[in-house]
């Protein structure tokens, strides 16, 4: 008499919610992605960036006709004019692109090992810089960050799993699909290294940072309050989540402020009103409020923004470029000297970035000496506080904790591992 048949037993149906299901494939074929990055090699991967360069020029015309279709779509909805902006390539932001691909693909890498010391008994401890795997990415409705991000995931060896804001996801589909991916197949590097979220939804993010065995470091840029709660819900899971959460740049006029350099910085740091970085919050010497404001005013006026002036009914270092209908605002207040200002722009912002405007050596070294953000400058505007600015390279974001670790402009050697080899003596 023959046995009959094992049966297996009936699974219960999944309920695992479809952006959760998208981002879980997308984070498999990464990680199976991943050790193609890391064994291509260097030459490999800049090969493929200056590629990518290349098509970016010669498939502008479709890349461009994509984000027309985004930015009609966000026109339509009502979309503000500063999240427009952001939206927007156009072919000199497509050319910088590019250009930024060609020199993050010239840029010699650092020593990926250094020796530390020789132990007591002979043996030589050396440190290493390793790839991490798989980086993930959630960042607004930007189509050049997709390419900053692809491009600095891969110079660090890693593969990448990108979530964009949904109004820009018909972009950022056309940059991967026209010329990352088939500059990746080129020279023998995986596709799936870089992959998309391809459904919109807060949903798809929150998957994100729910994933540390398949993506451990995800980087997050976006509003304050949505970047937050992703922080948090990376704790709880276990990744860990450079945060870029809060921005806006400070400007403080000391009482030695020359006014031609008054009305520079108040120019040169609201040219884009829909970025971090710009000025956000103007902080006026009290002794010379009378000689100064009035400089700063006429500069703010010609440049099409409203200041809030006291008594505020927000707190000071509200984010106006977040402020959809109202970027073109700049909060005003007074205080009592260069380390009241200082103060009061670390504990009133996030933190990313202020500027000393002042003739007075010491007032200035005060500012500079009691400020913790991640930037700070003297007589030059917050705008530099940029990866490409200020390191000449593209940026993943700007992380503005105040914890060891990367911190300010955030690029592609601060995306790895640190290890430790110990060498039999020599």
């Amino acid at each position: 008499m023959s046995t009959p048949p094992a049966t297996t037993p009936a699974t219960p149906e999944t309920t695992e919610a479809p952006e959760f299901a998208a981002v879980r494939e997308a984070a498999l074929r990464a990680a199976a992605a991943a050790p193609g990055v890391r064994a291509a090699g260097g030459a490999a991967v800049d090969a493929a960036l200056r590629t990518a360069a290349d098509l970016l020029r010669e498939r502008a015309a479709d890349l461009l006709a994509a984000n027309r279709r985004d930015v009609e779509a966000a026109e339509r909805s009502g979309m503000a004019q500063g999240l427009l902006d952001r939206l927007r390539l156009g072919e000199e932001r497509l050319a910088d692109i590019a250009h930024q691909l060609e020199v993050l693909a010239a840029t010699p890498e650092p020593p990926t090992e250094r020796e530390v010391r020789t132990l007591p008994t002979g043996e030589r401890v050396f440190e290493r810089r390793v790839p991490v795997g798989v980086i993930g990415a959630v960042f607004e409705a930007r189509p050049n960050v997709t390419v900053d991000v692809a491009s600095q995931v891969l110079k660090a060896r890693s593969a990448t799993v990108l979530r964009t804001g949904a109004a820009a996801l018909g972009s950022a589909r056309a940059l991967i699909e026209l010329a990352i991916a088939p500059a990746l197949r080129a020279h023998g590097i995986p596709e799936d290294a870089v992959q998309l979220v391809p459904l919109p939804g807060h949903a798809g993010a929150d998957a994100l940072v729910g994933l540390p065995d398949l993506v451990p470091l995800v980087v997050v840029r976006g509003s304050g309050e949505v970047t937050r709660r992703l922080s948090a819900l990376g704790a709880a899971a276990g990744t860990r989540v450079l945060a870029h959460a809060d921005g806006g740049g400070v400007l403080y006029l000391d009482a030695s402020a020359d006014p031609d350099t008054v009305t520079r910085l108040v120019h040169d740091s609201t040219d884009r009103l829909g970025v971090c970085n710009r000025l956000n919050l103007l902080l006026v010497d009290r002794p010379a409020h009378d000689r100064l404001w009035p400089v700063a005013e006429r500069a703010l006026r010609e440049r099409g923004i409203t200041p809030s002036l006291p008594p505020h009914t927000h707190r000071l270092g509200h984010e106006w470029a977040l402020d959809s209908g109202a970027e073109a605002h700049v909060t005003v207040a007074q205080v009592d000297g260069a380390v009241d200002a200082a103060t009061t722009a670390s504990r009133e912002t996030s933190g990313l970035a202020a500027t000393v405007c002042a003739t007075d050596e010491a007032a200035a070294r005060a500012f500079i000496d009691a400020y913790t953000g991640t930037g700070v400058f003297w007589n030059a505007t917050t705008r530099l506080l940029d990866g490409y600015k200020l390191l000449g390279l593209p940026e993943t974001g700007i992380n503005v904790d105040h914890t060891p670790g990367p911190r300010g402009p955030v690029t592609y050697p601060d995306l790895g591992l640190r290890q430790f080899v110990v060498l039999p003596p020599a």
